[in-house]
């Protein structure tokens, strides 16, 4: 590959989805190497006051401090929107920093947004206590209902916001209808896609305006560091994100995302061999737990419309104990080799209790609404031999009398 082969999208966009995850975005120095070089520095120096002038005046290319451009992370945002057939991306110092700059970037008090119900905690935090203290109202509705999208639109509706499959309840939204209702409406989508990852579902391939991610999980996929991004069209990141992300500074440092990079290169492998793995292991569970929930079985209520979007079944599932937190906890206390862990998209198999950790911060009632119930467990599938997680479960669920 030449020196700028990487950033030609004319060339990089005819490349398979495996293909781009290892080379898009790449700009090499004159040193010609092969991996991405790391630029740990925080500004940068001109030649002439005159350069200086012309940068900030947007009359001449080139960087100017990191809180706005580096080179190793524009190589990443060029990476991403590239997997995910994006014009254009912006990377953030966490899943949650890019969530927040999606919405707020475009909204102002008196707007109006429809939002899923089912989210993570801290979206919902979003939707039901930030936005209010600023006057912008959100209507919750169930996200799998598509006319309860276009019975919540107001005049003063900017944007719909919901996130497929969803965390932790994987409720699957119909993403070619929804979009639809939003477009023949003027309203614009933001669609949270961590849980399936470009390689798995593109939204924009389906009508949606703005794909925001939690980098943290699948795109490392190894634990190691936190990031975000949001893709959209140029016009969005330019004239209307970027605006918003210079004055605030969620920014994401050059180390962060160069370790990302290296965790794309191997994302093709490590979601397919993950879902196959969550299939086995969603098989095993849903013969010995009174629920489950995995949209790559067929049990799923929403399994045909899963396997419409997304390319496979992904690696997390949601089960149900009749015993309540005592039981779910007990059954986390009582395995061996997967983590009790609130994070998701790693390498290795992490399961929680999301009524007492990712969603506590939710009242009762909210949580109740969501179907986070007191004995429902999350479980990331990791990239362990699945029978020997299989076997923990087994023994861990005789423990708890299951």
């Amino acid at each position: 590959m030449k020196k700028l082969t990487g950033q030609d999208r004319s060339i990089t966009s005819r490349w398979r989805p495996a293909t781009q995850a290892v080379r898009g975005g790449t700009a090499r120095s004159n040193y010609g190497e092969t991996s991405e070089a790391l630029f740990l520095t925080s500004g940068y120096a001109y030649d002439c006051a005159g350069d200086a002038a012309a940068r900030f005046a947007g009359d001449q290319q080139g960087m100017t401090y990191s809180r706005l451009q580096n080179p190793t992370v524009e190589m990443l945002e060029q990476r991403i929107a590239l997997l995910e057939g994006a014009e254009a991306c912006r990377t953030m110092a966490s899943g949650m920093a890019a969530m927040t700059a999606a919405l707020l970037c475009q909204l102002s008090q008196g707007d109006h947004i429809v939002a899923g119900r089912a989210a993570f905690g801290s979206c919902r935090w979003l939707t039901d206590t930030l936005l209010p203290r600023f006057g912008i109202t959100a209507t919750i509705i169930d996200a799998r209902d598509n006319d309860a999208w276009r019975a919540a639109i107001l005049p003063n509706t900017r944007l719909f916001f919901f996130e497929t499959p969803a965390n932790p309840t994987l409720d699957v939204v119909d993403l070619e209808a929804v979009c639809r209702i939003a477009k023949d409406a003027g309203i614009l989508t933001v669609v949270d896609n961590a849980f399936a990852t470009p390689l798995l579902q593109r939204p924009m391939d389906y009508g949606a305006d703005v794909v925001a991610y939690s980098a943290t999980k699948m795109m490392d996929g190894q634990g190691r560091v936190l990031a975000g991004a949001v893709c959209g069209t140029a016009d969005f990141i330019e004239n209307t994100l970027l605006s918003f992300t210079r004055n605030t500074g969620p920014t994401l440092s050059a180390f962060n995302a160069w370790v990302v990079l290296k965790g794309l290169e191997t994302l093709d492998l490590r979601i397919r061999r993950q879902s196959e793995n969550a299939l086995k292991v969603a098989q095993f569970l849903e013969k010995r737990v009174p629920r489950l929930l995995y949209p790559g079985l067929a049990s799923h209520p929403q399994h045909d419309l899963a396997m419409k979007q997304m390319s496979a079944g992904g690696t997390i599932l949601s089960l149900y104990l009749d015993g309540g937190r005592a039981q779910a906890h007990g059954l986390l206390d009582a395995l061996e080799l997967v983590d009790i862990s609130n994070n998701i998209g790693d390498s290795r198999s992490l399961m929680t209790h999301p009524a007492s950790t990712t969603h506590s911060g939710l009242s009762e009632a909210v949580r109740a609404e969501m179907g986070v119930e007191e004995g429902m467990l999350r479980l990331n599938v990791g990239l362990e031999d699945p029978e020997d997680v299989i076997e923990d479960f087994d023994r861990a669920l005789k423990a708890v009398g299951l």
